[in-house]
């Protein structure tokens, strides 16, 4: 008698090592639902550390590799090797693991920023495509139930003609200098050689701009940006103000900060249409906030009757039981389960219109950040995202 099928795939991990928060997460959100098991790795800078945390996470020692290259070389080859390789290093190494993982042949969740150019970010996106592995990015406040309602509704016209999208990423988790204190998150995304020296746009204006693209639809087609630092002798921006023009003219407004005073992690997205409104907030996620010409404010709560079947199927438990981060990571990778496991039995795609984001989603983040560093050296002067890599490639054309 065969086997019976099982959902499980094999993941590993490069990053995501002691002290390491959003390591924590990925592992957290994978095995929520069962969908993965984490079989091999690379957890630490130095081979110590890397045994100590495999050791910790039940990963065997002969699946403990000294790198990443050495790891992407012996699970392409094993018959049991992984089917996902999630990255979760800092900014400035993100280009060379994930390549080495898709030219093996190995799908790629890859945190965000995907680089920190967008042309070596589109050739991510470039060999994902050529040979058919699956490349995603992370940005998983579009995998609560609420912001694919709030998207549904956009789609289907319930705000009419959209007139100003706002949304804002503005936190106060480096409103002091906790470089200086021993924190290993904050030296390396204040570090301009690591994390760019517009480090807020990578870190959390990314975020808030593909909110803003996954919820409306809409694109930027120019920026005109102005970068700040609120911290005295920080050595990067720590707060952005960002003016949109989205598709077909739309105006819109990026606020990103991790200086914000007193803000705790400070998502939130409003939408205005000719017909009403909307608006939600990461820490209140299971809620959307409706309204219509007249003002009339509808709550629609995650769990109740009614909403739409994107929302309903990232809903986990019922109406009055919040839900939040981990759950939304989980969704996320619920998503990527599915496609990796299709991909790799040959079946139908299963990605459908309010989907996950993929390498495309991680270009144009970069994009975002690249336009958003050119306005400001141009004293806010509106930049298309996309044109630096366009002028990049017709010079080497030439």
């Amino acid at each position: 008698m065969s086997a019976p099928e099982t959902l499980r795939l094999s993941a590993g991990m490069v990053g995501g090592g002691a002290g390491a928060d959003i390591g924590k997460t990925h592992r957290y959100a994978m095995r929520l639902d069962d969908r993965f098991t984490l079989d091999a790795g690379v957890f630490g800078r130095s081979p110590e550390q890397s045994a100590e945390m495999a050791a910790q996470l039940g990963v065997s020692p002969e699946r403990t590799y000294r790198d990443f290259r050495e790891m992407a070389r012996a699970e392409a080859q094993r018959e049991d090797g992984i089917d996902l390789a999630v990255v979760a290093t800092p900014n400035d190494s993100h280009v060379e693991i994930a390549r080495a993982f898709l030219e093996a042949g190995i799908a790629v969740v890859c945190e965000k920023p995907l680089s920190n150019d967008s042309a070596s970010a589109a050739e991510l996106v470039r060999i994902a495509d050529e040979r058919g592995v699956l490349l995603a990015v992370p940005h998983c406040y579009s995998a609560y139930a609420m912001v694919r309602q709030a998207a549904r509704l956009i789609r289907d016209g319930a705000l009419g003609r959209i007139t100003f999208v706002d949304v804002e990423h503005a936190s106060g988790w480096a409103a002091t200098p906790v470089e200086n204190t021993g924190n290993k998150q904050a030296a390396w995304r204040t570090n301009p050689d690591i994390a760019g020296f517009p480090s807020v746009v990578g870190d959390l204006g990314t975020h808030a701009y593909h909110l803003a693209r996954y919820i409306t639809g809409l694109d930027a087609e120019d920026v005109s940006a102005q970068l700040h630092t609120f911290v005295p002798e920080r050595r990067v921006f720590d707060n952005a103000t960002v003016a949109l023009r989205l598709t077909g003219g739309t105006p819109g407004r990026v606020w990103a900060s991790m200086a914000a005073t007193g803000h705790n992690h400070g998502l939130r997205i409003r939408v205005f249409g000719d017909q009403g409104s909307l608006e939600w907030q990461h820490e209140d996620p299971h809620h959307l906030s409706v309204q219509d010409l007249a003002g009339t404010t509808t709550v629609l709560t995650e769990g109740m009757s009614g909403l739409s079947e994107d929302a309903g199927r990232l809903t986990r438990v019922g109406l009055g039981h919040p839900e939040g981060f981990l759950e939304a990571f989980a969704n996320f990778y619920r998503d990527v389960a599915d496609e990796v496991k299709a991909r790799r039995d040959g079946r139908p795609s299963t990605i459908r219109e309010l989907s996950f984001p993929t390498g495309r989603d991680g270009l144009l983040g970069v994009q975002f950040v690249e336009a958003v560093a050119a306005s400001y050296a141009q004293d806010g002067a509106w930049v298309s995202p996309g044109a630096t890599q366009k002028q990049t490639s017709t010079e080497a054309g030439n």
